[in-house]
């Protein structure tokens, strides 16, 4: 198995100019959610050049894709999810570049040992994890049933193995009113906007009562017109996390009271949907965070952080709740970083950059290696899943 791997690790090496060429053609074109036409492009093109047979759009995504070869003899399917939204204004600040040309290096990596291998190399393109989190549709419409295993990487400022996530709720409150003029007949309206005010007042008063791993943050995405209207219509979006599906229902109980008795004080009326998917906490195989962490330490990466629980989301946690799935941090080496700053995309498109999407490659690809292999770690793999869906396992 380790002949294997050093040719894979050759291969990356012979076209690691290309990978790293690819994370800065995304870096360098960014696109927001569903938008990403050049990076699904750019990465489809590479992998059907490389006999990987696709399939675009996916589940309707016009974004989406999936791209798959075969070894030729019977095996796990190995999804390698590539993600390449970028933010608004800020860009690759979440380095989701390195992400997809990371899965792609290290399918292109598999692929030139192909019939060495056991099973099937699937790549899936998931457009928009930070909004519309196109994992949960796909997850939801059945098209990673068929795979085995799902593998990605994040790059970050640490390097831990077991990274898990907040379940995540997206709730939109629309708020109603009368208009009326603000200066000469201010009794006639009814003012929409004092109710979000209200309703932020409300959640900022219950932020001491909710337990550490819950949070609330929001924004107000209609005010009114004009200063001299009373407006009659607010709307205000907010995330809601916390570690478990049930700690979040409880959460966002609490926040509809809130949205309640903002409406009761103010005399609007009011209304709430999810404006996007909601996520499930990641749940972590950890059966196969063993093999990518043994990969690592071959791969002279010492420096591993102890389990983490990560206090954003992702929609990578609804894709673990189908199959086996792992979703690990990877270091820039480049100090403390935050994501979703101008100073992580610094070091995303930077010499860390290109240093870590290498590697990432690399793990990847050795981490399919051992499930396509070894039978019967690809058997405690699905043992410790199955537990999961029993009640069995500890999450």
């Amino acid at each position: 198995m380790y002949g294997v791997k050093e040719r894979i690790s050759r291969a990356i090496e012979e076209i690691k100019d290309q990978i790293i060429q690819v994370a800065e053609a995304i870096f360098d074109h960014p696109e927001t959610g569903n938008e990403e036409y050049f990076a699904a492009d750019l990465l489809t093109g590479i992998l059907a050049e490389k006999g990987f047979k696709i399939t675009r759009p996916l589940c309707q995504l016009p974004t989406a894709f999936r791209a798959e070869l075969a070894t030729g003899t019977p095996g796990p399917r190995i999804g390698l999810l590539a993600e390449y939204d970028a933010l608004p204004e800020l860009g690759h600040a979440c380095g989701h570049n390195l992400i997809a040309a990371g899965s792609l290096g290290a399918a292109l990596g598999l692929a030139a040992a192909v019939r060495e291998l056991r099973g099937n190399i699937v790549v899936l393109g998931t457009p928009a994890e930070e909004s519309h989190g196109a994992k949960v549709l796909l997850a939801r419409e059945g098209a990673l049933d068929d795979l085995d295993v799902a593998m990605m990487f994040h790059p970050g400022d640490t390097n831990a193995v077991e990274v898990t996530s907040q379940a995540l709720e997206a709730l939109e409150f629309i708020f109603e009113g009368r208009a009326a003029h603000a200066a000469s007949s201010p009794e006639e309206g009814i003012n929409a906007l004092e109710a979000v005010i209200q309703l932020f007042n409300n959640i900022h008063a219950l932020r001491p009562y909710l337990k550490d791993e819950a949070s609330i943050h929001g924004i107000i995405t209609e005010g009114g017109v004009s200063p001299n209207i009373i407006p009659e219509r607010a709307v205000a979006r907010f995330y809601l996390r916390a570690s478990t599906r049930e700690a979040l229902n409880r959460v966002a109980r609490r926040v509809e009271d809130c949205a309640t008795a903002a409406a009761l004080a103010t005399g609007t009326r009011f209304w709430y949907h999810n404006y996007e998917p909601s996520y499930e906490a990641m749940l972590v195989n950890r059966t196969l965070a063993g093999a990518w962490q043994r990969n690592l330490q071959e791969l002279g990466v010492t420096d591993l952080a102890p389990a983490c629980r990560s206090r954003g989301s992702l929609d990578m946690g609804n894709v673990s709740r189908v199959v086996p799935a792992i979703h690990p941090y990877l270091s820039l080496n480049a100090g403390k970083l935050v994501p979703h700053t101008r100073e992580f995309a610094r070091a995303v498109r930077g010499e860390a950059g290109r240093r870590l999407v290498i590697l990432a490659a690399r793990a990847l690809a050795w981490t399919a290696v051992d499930v396509m292999l070894d039978r019967e770690l690809l058997a405690q793999i699905k043992d410790e899943f199955a537990g999961w869906q029993a009640g069995n396992v500890a999450t």
